[in-house]
């Protein structure tokens, strides 16, 4: 799609709604020796938050990083924070994370007590967030919307950056948009993996309001005009 219909159909779709569209680049696919430059040059574009993917091995079959590199970022932006745990029983490490987060995940998969953890986050001081993998239905989560102020919905499989967006995502985003509105609850509903200028229109479309991009900015000459590109401001 021409990056002009893209950033003519989110024009239009912000526009029907309360919440505009918010970016959240992710810090996994950056060059870790120029990071402070990156997240300088994302601010400069006017990026809304920075997503920090924290992998464990365990839960996903990669290793990322944790808590002394995002207390390194933390120190040195003023963006907030969206840190998305990929990790096994992460029940274990909210209170670490929420000393730095602002928006904290976990994953709906993980072997927490879901409704004990997002009530731990929001105590803490933070925003809290469910995700969920491609092969979980939104129907499982939907209980669980009260106590959220984001959802996040995978478009991949999570633990790798770099991968094709899934549209199984699609049905389940319009899903939980409608399952809000029914709750009359107010839900960001965040989307992660594979998002460039063809799937962050059918995202927004479908009722997606954050949109997490790594490859697609990072890979990018001038990551400033890709980010107004999308966000049509």
């Amino acid at each position: 799609m021409p990056i002009n219909r893209l950033a003519m159909t989110i024009y239009k779709i912000k526009n029907l709604g309360d919440s505009m569209v918010k970016i959240s680049p992710s810090v996994l696919t950056s060059d870790f020796l120029t990071l402070g430059d990156s997240i300088k040059k994302l601010e400069d574009a006017g990026v809304d938050m920075l997503h920090l993917d924290v992998m464990d091995g365990i839960f996903v079959p990669n290793i990322s990083f944790g808590l002394p590199v995002i207390k390194s970022i933390k120190a040195h932006t003023k963006l907030p924070l969206d840190v998305h745990l990929m990790i096994d029983r992460p029940h274990r490490y909210i209170e670490e994370f929420a000393k730095y987060a602002d928006l904290l995940g976990f994953h709906y998969e993980a072997g927490s007590d879901n409704e004990e953890t997002l009530r731990k986050i929001r105590e803490l001081g933070c925003k809290s967030c469910i995700t969920i993998k491609p092969a979980t239905a939104a129907e499982e989560i939907f209980p669980l919307l009260p106590l959220c102020d984001m959802v996040l919905v995978m478009s991949v499989e999570p633990g790798f950056g770099g991968q094709k967006f899934m549209p199984v995502a699609l049905d389940k985003i319009k899903a939980i948009k409608v399952e809000c509105e029914r709750q009359g609850l107010s839900v960001d509903i965040e989307v992660d993996g594979g998002i460039n200028a063809q799937t962050a229109p059918l995202a927004v479309a479908a009722g997606a309001n954050v949109l997490v991009a790594g490859n697609y900015l990072f890979s990018a000459d001038d990551m400033s005009a890709r980010v107004k590109e999308i966000k049509n401001l």
